[in-house]
């Protein structure tokens, strides 16, 4: 059951007349330190922002360093786990914020990751399943990162994997699963008719702007409800402009091509 106070922050991290939302993650600073466009973090937030981003993910860092200083407004995802690239078992994602302190910090949502086939799977479904309890009783959205990756994961985009880890996502109490994309419509619209909660696309590794299109256009043909896509957005030359044509696709079904068309005349 949705109370009134989510129903309240699912609108600010969602366009209420479409019902969709296009979301950019800038939470990896704390997995691999300070990249490439999110160098300046509230730049990247001011520029995401103009191009009428519905919200970003962040750590705590975000709210303190970067988000919502000048410019236009833009709801705050909140991430609550996190692992670093040095560690010897990077896959395996610890809380590091709840999601009480989430709500004093003027969090409009919190997000979890959870990589389902790793051999630390059972440690971040337990962390999963807690947060989502203290979500509903705080009124607060949750989005679930469902991503099949570990050992027994041979292809982490595969359909027989994705659809186990959206639906985990989904059975333990996320309003957004985001997960990987399985590569054409119809295999994803398996994935999205067996998850009940809406499901969001990751960007994973950086894609040329016409393949990152492309496959924001197929996710949405097979049923998305958005985007959340970091790399491909904030380290385009243009992220602005990227955002605006992201937003045409799912916002205003316009095509790939279209978009590709409209951000090459800038």
């Amino acid at each position: 059951m949705i109370t009134v106070g989510k129903a309240i922050r699912m609108e600010r991290i969602m366009n209420r007349n479409t019902g969709k939302t296009v979301i950019v993650p800038m939470d990896h600073g704390a997995t691999v330190g300070p990249i490439n466009g999110l160098i300046d973090i509230s730049s990247a937030v001011d520029q995401v922002a103009e191009g009428g981003a519905n919200a970003v993910i962040g750590h705590v860092g975000l709210p303190r360093y970067g988000h919502r200083h000048q410019g236009k407004d833009i709801g705050l995802v909140l991430h609550l786990s996190a692992s670093t690239m040095l560690s010897r078992r990077p896959n395996r994602k610890v809380l590091v914020n709840t999601v009480e302190n989430a709500l004093r910090m003027g969090a409009d949502g919190v997000s979890v990751h959870v990589n389902i086939g790793d051999d630390d799977e059972a440690d971040m479904l337990k962390d999963l399943g807690r947060i989502a309890v203290e979500c509903n009783y705080w009124g607060m959205p949750l989005i679930a990162m469902m991503y099949p990756r570990g050992p027994q994961i041979k292809d982490e985009k595969a359909l027989d994997v994705v659809k186990v880890a959206a639906r985990v996502g989904a059975e333990l109490g996320a309003d957004f699963v985001k997960t990987n994309y399985t590569g054409d419509p119809d295999s994803f619209a398996e994935v999205v008719q067996g998850c009940p909660a809406p499901i969001l696309i990751a960007g994973g590794s950086k894609l040329s702007t016409r393949d990152m299109f492309m496959t924001i256009e197929g996710a949405m043909k097979a049923g998305a409800k958005g985007l959340s896509i970091g790399r491909n957005v904030f380290q385009h030359k243009n992220p602005t402009l990227f955002v605006k044509a992201a937003c045409a696709i799912v916002h205003e079904n316009m095509s790939a091509l279209a978009a590709l068309d409209m951000l090459n005349q800038g």
